[in-house]
């Protein structure tokens, strides 16, 4: 079983920064895609970028292009996703994901999920 822990959410104002942490505690055949999605209350979950372990292509969602950076330690079983230039409505409970492909913005493809790590942004 892949164990998948978050760490790093918090609460900041806007346009400030914050970097979120995802342990994988081991890879498997299904696991070569890591991301974030997120999802605020009364919406739906949502991807907002994705890495492949592999060949470290990444994807990003429309909203956060330009603003956020998805990367992984290349070393360690830890993906990191750098938030820049925050606002309002990226406020949400932050989750990470594995899965076996990339490129795939549906939730259901992705195999194991961490608890979350609440992202707030005040205006």
């Amino acid at each position: 079983q892949v164990q998948v822990v978050e760490s790093g959410g918090g609460s900041v104002h806007a346009g400030g920064s914050l970097t979120l942490s995802c342990e994988v505690s081991h890879y498997t055949y299904s696991s070569n895609c890591m991301a974030w999605f997120r999802q605020a209350p009364g919406r739906e979950r949502e991807g907002v970028a994705q890495h492949h372990r592999g060949n470290g292509r990444t994807y990003y969602a429309a909203a956060v292009v330009d603003r956020f950076t998805i990367s992984k330690d290349g070393d360690k079983n830890t993906a990191y996703l750098q938030m820049n230039i925050l606002k309002p409505e990226d406020t949400a409970m932050y989750f990470c994901a594995v899965g076996p492909v990339c490129g795939n913005w549906d939730a259901s493809a992705f195999t194991y999920w961490g608890q979350g790590t609440q992202v707030t942004v005040s205006s």
